[in-house]
């Protein structure tokens, strides 16, 4: 396959003004030009070691785009979607992308590889993954809520069918949020705050859930092998089906014998 075309910043600038799609190029070093990018849409495109710090992105469509060793500073993606899109160096797997302060509410991901991504104080608010690999992911002090008013707050974050092995969201607040058939096992939850959430179908199995609240949480088709309630800090109203009880009876302790013939 052909490397992708370089781009400097006149001809992107001149590209972003046109409205166009840009297809197919290559972005390489240094900071992001100076230049809208709203509304953008890049197709096949490479990212390489680019720092979008302050990047206007907002409502920029990105597919099959490949960003390696980029960092979102401060970066405007709100609205932003990004579908089979990659983040990681497939030469360093172990070394993804960074988003830190960035505003991603109601940015979409779609079949996108985040291994290793790190999101640090970040707004998460309305974010929506979808079969995305976020194995090893790193979430620090991002925000899934956000403040109607003084008394009413809303949570909405929603990853569903993704695959979040090893990833670090210990302390995350995600209550009535979704991670229906996601691949927690090993991720480290510690403390988190998953009341309500949308748990079903989830492989908890060695998952880092000490002190954590589950209240209300729907676990029904969830691997729940090794989870001991007792280590919650929370699990009054969870929902899970009579299948279930089995693996948390035994985590308890509890010798089940089956019922006379």
């Amino acid at each position: 396959m052909d490397a992708p075309a370089p781009i400097d910043a006149e001809a992107l600038r001149a590209a972003l003004a046109g409205g166009g799609t840009i297809a197919g190029r290559m972005f390489a070093g240094a900071e992001w030009p100076a230049v809208a990018g709203e509304e953008a849409r890049f197709v096949d495109c490479r990212f390489a070691g680019i720092r979008f710090v302050d990047g206007r992105l907002a409502g920029a469509r990105f597919e099959d785009c490949r960003f390696l060793r980029c960092r979102f500073a401060h970066a405007d993606l709100q609205d932003a979607r990004f579908e089979r899109c990659t983040f990681v160096d497939p030469d360093a797997p172990a070394e993804g992308c960074s988003f830190a302060f960035s505003d991603l509410r109601a940015a979409a991901f779609a079949a996108c590889d985040l291994s290793f991504a790190r999101f640090d104080r970040c707004d998460l608010f309305s974010i929506d993954m979808e079969g995305c690999n976020l194995r090893g992911a790193t979430f620090t002090q991002v925000e899934f809520a956000r403040a109607f008013g003084r008394k009413v707050t809303v949570t909405r974050a929603r990853f569903a069918r993704c695959n979040l092995e090893l990833a670090m969201m210990a302390g995350a607040r995600l209550p009535d949020c979704e991670l229906a058939g996601s691949r927690l096992r090993e991720a480290d939850l510690r403390e988190a705050d998953l009341r309500r959430a949308d748990l079903r179908d989830c492989d908890l199995v060695q998952a880092l859930l000490g002190d954590t609240r589950l209240d209300g949480a729907d676990l029904r088709g969830a691997d729940l092998g090794g989870l001991v309630l007792t280590d919650l800090a929370g699990f009054a109203g969870i929902r899970i089906r009579a299948g279930q009880q089995y693996p948390l009876l035994s985590a308890l302790g509890v010798d089940i014998h089956p019922d006379p013939a």
